[in-house]
This record gives structure tokens, C-alpha cells and sequence, in this order.
């Protein structure tokens, strides 16, 4: 029996899917639940398991190419004599060739660990792979410590050090292991891999589809939008004294972002045809720009349940592992408010897009010194703008003032709480 294996919907947005690579060769054996092939979705890569048993007879959609969901991306034989007959009705006009059975069904979801390796191949995550070409890094003689011996970028650049006077890019964000690595530093922008050349046409990634896609669905929405200036002295104080403990600014500005919609439930909320939904639960997404262009939002869950140092730690992991596109579809897709810091950028104001499914984003401008007016004097304070942008159908005018009011408020007066 001949069967086809399909692109896998790997998430509810996900409308075609990038083979990054194939884990199995034609030829190998698949035995159930195995990886079989990593494919890139919106905006990760998933390792994909098989639920059948059978040979990887051939390969229609080979690495580096992408299909559209439901289609067929391989032919799995049942038994060995039907490699071949499997490999000719793949060469064969589509006109002509023989009907398929039943497809192979393939996991609908990520594996949470790759298969142990089979047939002596190297297994390696993609940040791996990437890292390894960058650095002239042979992973073939390298040892893993990952999952099942799973080669991991951090692998790539301890024998980076080791053995070659070629250093990482500065841009490319170091790997730690999760989730009690503490950031070092502000996350920084990193440049293209590789730069466009002046009358060149780049075509877009699949992140970058899956970006364009959600803003054009945003733009039909009728959105509005409100500024306010929070004096940032306290929090800076703040800052100061937590960023030795692995405190970063991020998890700072999103644990205050979260108390505050504690008070304002209607700014968590989203609308829908049946009416305003207001969400059980307060996951606050933050946007994080990605290496090979495009941003994602990784979720901090629970945010305002969560103490301020293990909130640091999730990020610090969720960062690393957005990064290497290693996120579940649960840990970017499930924010309910998203904040989008340019401020760390040095940038004054921005306004930022509300993303689909959201009621509220807000943009967070850099904090700088200001001349103000105080107790009747002149004086130097700290103060931030930040800019919030609103779906109308659910959010008005003086719910945003409220909710920028009270965020405010806390930040400057009350950010010691922030601790608690």
C-alpha cells in the first residue's frame, strides 16, 4: 500500500507550511511516532512525527520549499517491494498516475522531543544548523547535549570557542540553557543575514507572510488611539536595585501591565460577532523581532500571577527559544494584551497595529530626562510616552484613559508592588 504524507496544520493560522529539513532519507524505515521531517509554520519550526510504519519511498516537497496545508509532501510504501513502484507513480504525470489510499496521518501538533537518531544521521535543531554554517562548524563530529544527543546552538558555539578563531556575529543573541538563565543584556536589533543588494527582489518568509496576513486583517478594524507621559523616576530606581537579580525592564513593564488590567477587565477583552469576550485569564504578549526578519509575540501566561523574578526567567527562556524557532503555537498565539517596546531602541513614539483577536496594544516609547515643572520649580524627571492603540468596538475613550491613568499611577507612585 502507497501512501501520501500531508503538510500538517500546524496552527488555527497556518496556510502553508516550509520543510526545513527531512529527518528521514528515501529508503529509511519510519517506525510510529517518529520524527519524520521539521517543518517551519507561521512562526516556528515543529518537528513533525508520524503515526504509521512504513519506508519514505520519496520526497516531493524537498527542504527549503514550501506547500500549501493538505498537500502532499512525501510517499510513504507500506513494505519495501513498494519503494519503487511508489518512486515511479511520483515520476509520473499527475494526469496518469494511479489513485493513493488513505493518507498517512501525520502528528497535528510539535513532538516536545525529537526522535532518538536513526541510522548513525546527525540530528541538529535548525538554530544549530544556522549557527554551523555561520561558524564552519563540522556538527558531524560533535556530541549533542540535547534532547536524545540532539546537536543545540549552544553546542555550535562552545566549539566555536574552542577550536576556531572565528567569532559569532554580534547581532546573534546567545542561547541559554532554560529556564534559570539570567539575560545579560536588552535584547538589541540584529540585521538581516544576509543584506539585500540595491535592486534585488527578496521574496518573504513564511514569518513574514504569516505578519503580513495578521496586519491586513488588523487595518479592518476601527481602531483608535491614546497618549500618555508616565514619569519613570521609581521605576528606573526600581530597575536599579532587581536587574542584578535577572530583572529585566520587559518583565518589569509587563508585570505592571498586568496588575492594571486586573482593574480594567474590558481592555483584556476582544470582540466577537456574539458579543465582547472577556478572557478568564490575563497573557500578556510582547513583540520580539526576529533574526531573518518579521516579529513575533511570545506570551507571558498568568502574568500577573506570576512573582517578578520568575516572570524574568520565562521571558529570558521564551526570547531564546523564539529565536531558535522552537515555540509551541500555545506560547505566541494565546496573548490577550501585547506590548511593543521600541523604547529599549532609543525610539521617542511610535503607534503600533492592533493585532487580530486583541483588544489593546500598547507602545512603549524610551525613557529620557525632561525639564518639568515641579512643586512650583523647575526640575529634571525621567518620563516615558506611551501610546495606546484601541479596538472601538470594545474599548472607548475613557476605558483607555482609566487604564493609562491607573498604569501610570502605579509606576509612578506604587512600583515597589511590582515586587511583591
Amino acid at each position: 500500500m502507497i501512501n501520501e504524507v500531508f503538510m500538517p496544520a500546524l496552527s488555527s493560522t497556518m496556510t502553508e507550511g516550509k520543510i526545513v529539513s527531512w529527518v528521514k532519507s528515501p529508503g529509511d524505515k519510519i517506525e510510529r511516532g517518529e520524527t519524520v521531517v521539521i517543518v517551519e509554520s507561521d512562526k516556528a519550526d515543529m518537528d513533525v512525527e508520524s503515526f504509521y510504519e512504513g519506508y519514505l519511498a520519496t520526497i516531493l516537497v524537498p527542504a527549503g520549499e514550501a506547500a500549501p496545508v493538505g498537500s502532499a509532501i512525501a510517499l510513504v510504501a507500506e513494505t519495501e517491494a513498494e519503494i519503487e513502484i511508489a518512486q515511479q507513480q511520483a515520476a509520473a504525470p499527475a494526469a496518469s498516475a494511479p489513485a493513493v489510499s488513505a493518507p498517512v496521518a501525520v502528528a497535528a501538533a510539535p513532538v516536545a522531543e525529537p526522535a532518538p537518531p536513526q541510522n548513525g544521521r546527525t540530528i541538529a535543531s535548525p538554530r544549530a544548523r544556522k549557527l554551523a554554517k555561520e561558524l564552519k562548524v563540522d556538527i558531524s563530529t560533535l556530541k549533542g547535549s540535547g534532547p536524545y544527543g540532539r546537536i543545540v546552538a549552544e553546542d555550535i558555539e562552545k566549539t566555536a570557542g574552542m577550536s576556531s578563531p572565528v567569532a559569532p556575529p554580534v547581532a546573534t543573541p546567545a542561547i541559554a540553557p532554560p529556564p534559570v538563565a539570567v539575560p545579560a543584556a536588552v535584547p538589541k536589533v540584529a540585521p538581516a543575514i544576509a543584506p539585500a543588494q540595491p535592486g534585488q527582489v527578496v521574496a518573504l518568509n513564511t514569518l513574514q507572510n504569516a505578519v503580513v496576513r495578521n496586519m491586513m486583517v488588523s487595518l479592518q478594524v476601527p481602531v483608535f488611539r491614546v497618549g500618555y507621559t508616565i514619569t519613570t523616576d521609581s521605576l528606573d530606581k526600581l530597575y536599579k536595585q532587581v536587574k542584578p537579580k535577572g530583572v529585566t525592564m520587559t518583565a518589569l513593564l509587563a508585570k505592571a501591565v498586568a496588575l492594571t488590567l486586573q482593574k480594567h477587565p474590558v481592555v483584556n477583552a476582544f470582540y466577537t460577532e456574539q458579543g465582547i469576550n472577556y478572557r478568564s485569564a490575563i497573557n500578556v504578549a510582547i513583540a520580539v523581532a526576529m533574526d531573518d526578519g518579521g516579529l513575533i509575540t511570545p506570551v507571558l501566561q498568568n502574568a500577573d500571577q506570576v512573582d517578578l523574578y520568575s516572570l524574568s526567567r520565562a521571558w529570558k527562556d521564551l526570547v531564546d527559544r523564539a529565536r531558535s524557532k522552537q515555540l509551541q503555537p500555545e506560547e505566541y498565539s494565546t496573548g490577550g494584551f501585547t506590548i511593543s517596546n521600541l523604547g529599549m531602541f532609543g525610539v521617542d513614539r511610535f503607534d503600533a497595529i492592533l493585532p487580530p483577536g486583541q483588544g489593546a496594544i500598547l507602545a512603549v516609547g524610551a525613557s529620557r530626562q525632561q525639564v518639568v515643572a515641579v512643586d512650583g520649580m523647575m526640575g529634571l524627571r525621567s518620563q516615558m510616552q506611551v501610546n495606546l492603540t484601541c479596538d472601538h468596538r470594545t474599548i472607548y475613550g475613557a476605558d483607555a484613559a482609566a487604564f493609562l491613568r491607573d498604569l501610570a499611577k502605579l509606576i509612578e507612585t506604587d512600583a515597589q508592588s511590582l515586587t511583591l
